[in-house]
Formats: structure tokens, sequence, C-alpha cells
């Protein structure tokens, strides 16, 4: 048998060296499709590692709450972003923040209500500015480091709103003397009480771009929208020991607080991480049907060249069937053909797949993802596409009438 492989493996290498430039189009077919899924892969990857890092950065005792859709989770998604209005989408409410305060075992709450507003300054006004609602709370929970001033308090929290980095730049152009301004949302005054320092990853379990967005207390948001709801639910144990059971009370309290009904999920822990951005998942998901798409053209190609190669070596079939070889050893030999064409694609996508990776890493917060599930994936996926595209041509090679065969000439 290791000697049929090896007769195998030398008269394939033979043929993909007689066709260089052929074998090499082939393989470069198959390598985009699987470079391609590995990009894929590895961004996904990335996002969920520095949401994971820094869920796990702020600590052991973090408990966050997030609604839950009875839709399948696309037609959310697409629900979601066709809407004008996506913060009423949500189940939570600040009756259930209230709820969730009066637990014996939380120290502090953090609601996060996302808006979207015209916000303007003495120098520039600007549209479409992201508006986080959430309470004084919300600095003890997630430290923020604040470049200038303090995060609003219960006492300046109705008229105090905090600015991150660059929107601090683009309205004021400076963020030296930015606290103490002033800056206008729907006809309302509010003061700067403070301005955040630069954050270099703009991904987080948040799914809040701070660096451009205003911070104000969610009730003072309540009054200039005339109604919010709450997108998510941040919360810090006062008992790290017993994160479950302090989960399952939040999980009874809302259910008392809802009717009974349970359109929510409590996470804490490794559950907390997940991609931030449904629209990244969405794009992600286009992208490996995208990449699907390119395997399975790249796989026609490698059925495409085997087929031509059946078809310039009828004479060679006729011979081995004349001398003893079996229909069986025939379709072996092609089929090896094309999982050798195959593989090697395989491995050259992988390898510019990383390359690819590395590059966008340069320009993007999104470092490369390697693991073993993702080589063992695009090799796996890479063997099934050799088979499955190089089955009809060696089964076509192993029906050849040795006869008819021998009477063939190129």
């Amino acid at each position: 048998m290791a000697l049929l492989f090896k007769t195998h493996f030398r008269l394939a290498k033979t043929s993909i060296k007689e066709n260089r430039t052929r074998s090499f189009l082939t393989c470069l077919g198959i390598a985009i499709g699987v470079a391609s899924i590995v990009l894929i892969l590895s961004l996904t990857g990335s996002v969920s590692n520095l949401i994971k890092n820094e869920a796990n950065e702020i600590g052991s005792d973090l408990i966050v709450v997030r609604p839950v859709s009875k839709k399948d989770s696309i037609s959310n998604i697409i629900a979601e972003f066709t809407s004008s209005n996506t913060f009423e989408q949500s189940s939570l409410s600040l009756s259930d923040v209230t709820a969730i305060s009066n637990i014996k075992d939380v120290s502090a709450v953090a609601p996060i209500v996302t808006s979207t507003n015209t916000v303007g300054s003495e120098k520039n006004t600007f549209s479409s500015v992201p508006v986080l609602g959430t309470s004084p709370d919300f600095i003890k929970i997630e430290p923020l480091a604040l470049r200038f001033g303090t995060f609003f308090t219960n006492g300046n929290k109705e008229k105090g709103v905090v600015l991150g980095h660059m929107l601090s730049l683009s309205m004021f152009n400076t963020i030296n003397s930015t606290v103490g301004k002033t800056v206008t949302i729907m006809g309302e005054r509010f003061m700067v009480v403070g301005v955040l320092d630069e954050i270099e990853e703009s991904i987080n379990f948040d799914n809040v771009d701070f660096n451009n967005a205003l911070i104000m207390d969610t009730e003072s948001l309540d009054k200039l929208m005339g109604s919010t709801q709450v997108q998510q639910i941040n919360i810090k144990a006062a008992n790290t020991d017993s994160l479950a059971a302090i989960s399952d009370e939040i999980t009874a309290k809302l259910k008392e607080n809802k009717s009974g009904d349970e359109n929510f999920t409590v996470a804490y822990g490794d559950d907390i991480s997940h991609p931030a951005s449904s629209l990244f998942m969405i794009v992600s998901g286009i992208l490996a049907l995208v990449a699907a798409i390119s395997l399975i053209v790249g796989g026609i190609g490698v059925m495409n060249i085997m087929l031509v190669s059946v078809a310039e070596r009828t004479h060679e079939i006729g011979i081995r069937k004349a001398v003893g070889a079996s229909s069986q050893n025939i379709l072996m030999q092609f089929l090896f053909e094309s999982l050798i064409l195959s593989v090697l694609g395989g491995l050259f996508g992988i390898i510019l797949g990383y390359v690819l990776a590395f590059l966008l890493s340069i320009i993007t917060p999104f470092a490369p993802y390697i693991n073993w599930q993702i080589l063992v994936v695009t090799f796996v996926t890479t063997i099934i596409v050799g088979i499955i595209f190089g089955i009809y041509p060696a089964i076509k090679a192993a029906s050849r009438d040795p006869i008819e065969s021998l009477k063939h000439y190129r």
C-alpha cells in the first residue's frame, strides 16, 4: 500500500511539473478562497479576543444584562439597522436598572442607553454624534481614563457631560481647556465636566466608540428624548465568589419585574465576550459566503484541469490497464493528483491569508488571530474540495476502456 501511494505521488508530481503554469493557476484559485476564509476567521477571532481581554481587564466582578429578541438573529439585526430608532428595540428599561440596584450583593449598576443627536458648541456643530446615557456608577464599573476633569456625579449629573477625546478636538479644537465649556443638545445646554483620554481600541463589549461619544446621565437623556430603552446593564458584584448566585438573583428579579417574561440574558465571565458589533458579524457572514463561492470556483478549476489531464493521458491509462492496473488504481491515481493540487493551494492560501491579516493589523486594531482550529478547518476544507471536485475526473479515467484508450494518441 505504501509503495502504491508512493507511485501515485510520483506520477502526480511528474504531471504537475510538466504543466507548471496550469498547475500554479489551479492552485491559485484554491488559495484565494482559502485565504479569504482564513482572513475572515482571523478577524472574527481577533474581535472576540479584544472584547474578552477588555472584560478580563475590568475584573471578575462584572455581570452584564442584555436584551434578547424573539426574532431570529439575522432578521433582528436587519430590523435594528434599518430602523431610525434602534434604541427603542430593547426589552430592558430604567425600571429594570432600579430593580437590580436594590439587590443586596450589587455594588454598582450602570445602564447603557445609546442615541445619536446633533451637538453644538460655540465653535462647531455636529450631527449624528453618538450619545451614551449612563449613571455615575459607570466609572466605577469600567474605569475609563480621564484626561481632564472628572466624571459626572450625583451632584452635577443633570447638566454635566463627558466628552470623548476626538469629539472634544472636533468641537473645540482642543482638549486642554474644554472642561467648563458648554454644549447644546436639542436646545438644552450642558457643561463639560470631563474629557476622556484617547482609547486605542474602539471595539468593546459596550459597543460604544468612546473616542467620539458624549456621555451624560440616563435620566437627562430620557428627558431630552421623551423615552429611552436600555441596550445593556453593566453590574459590579460586591462578592466575586458568588457571581452565579448573584446572576440567578438578577434573573429572578427581572423576571418578576417583567411578569415572568425572560426576554433578556445575564452573562458573566467568558460569556460576556462576544463580537461587539452585529453589523460586523453580518459583513463577516457575507464575506464568508463570497469566500465559499471563491473556493467552489477554485474547485471547479481543479475539476476542469483534471478532465483535461484525463483526456491528455488516455493512452497512458490504456497502457497501465494493459499491464494490470485496476480501475481502482487509476481512480486513486487521478484522485491523488487532484488532492495534491487542492492541498498545495490550501497551504499557499493559509500563508496568504495570514500575510493579509498581518498587513491589515498595521492599520487596524485587529491583530492576527492564529489557532489550531482555523488551521484544521482550512486544511480539512481543502481536502474535501479536492475529493469532491476530483472524484468525477477520476471516475471518468477509471472507466476508460483499455483497448480504446490504447488507440488514442495526443
